[in-house]
């Protein structure tokens, strides 16, 4: 009798674990992963071109160019500092390169005189269902510079290419 109520115990005990487990993994699954940073390494670049996959990005800097002013009249020994023009830097985009795909050098052969096609980018981070979690939008971007890939006989990488970009601003959204 005490053997079956210990058994008739243990598979109560081991029924009402599993439902407590899986009312965790419920509530755990519907709550969102904010604590976390994001990883940096699952994204896509739309630049206009029909290969959106690149290896690297860089450059997605915004900052204020400092202004230093002092009066003659001043007591103090030092300027003052004031945030003046908003500057970026150069976007960077970098990929391996694939036979037959020559985007980047048909895009710099727009060039005429002072004028080249212009293309907004747009670049977002994605999360594990490939869903944009952050999207940076570049404006009037236009290449600046193209280099092709360091050859070396006794290297072991991959052929990689990389555009420069000059733009006009960055919009972020989240």
């Amino acid at each position: 009798m005490n053997l079956i109520l210990i058994i008739i115990a243990c598979v109560f005990l081991i029924l009402f674990g599993i439902q407590v487990f899986l009312i965790f993994l419920i509530y755990k699954q519907n709550q969102p992963m904010s604590n976390y940073p994001l990883p940096v390494y699952h994204f896509i670049v739309e630049w206009g071109g029909s290969r959106i996959g690149f290896t690297e990005v860089s450059g997605l800097d915004i900052f204020f160019e400092p202004i230093k002013y002092r009066e003659g009249v001043s007591p103090v020994e030092s300027s003052i500092k004031m945030p003046g023009l908003i500057k970026y830097n150069n976007i960077t985009l970098k990929r391996g390169i694939v036979q037959g795909d020559n985007e980047f050098m048909q895009w710099m052969k727009t060039k005429q005189m002072s004028t080249i096609e212009r293309r907004d980018i747009v670049i977002k981070l994605l999360d594990e269902q490939h869903t944009p979690i952050i999207t940076w939008r570049v404006q009037n971007a236009f290449p600046v510079r193209y280099s092709g890939p360091v050859l070396n006989s006794n290297s072991n990488d991959v052929a990689m290419e990389v555009l420069e970009l000059a733009h006009e601003g960055i919009d972020i959204m989240n």
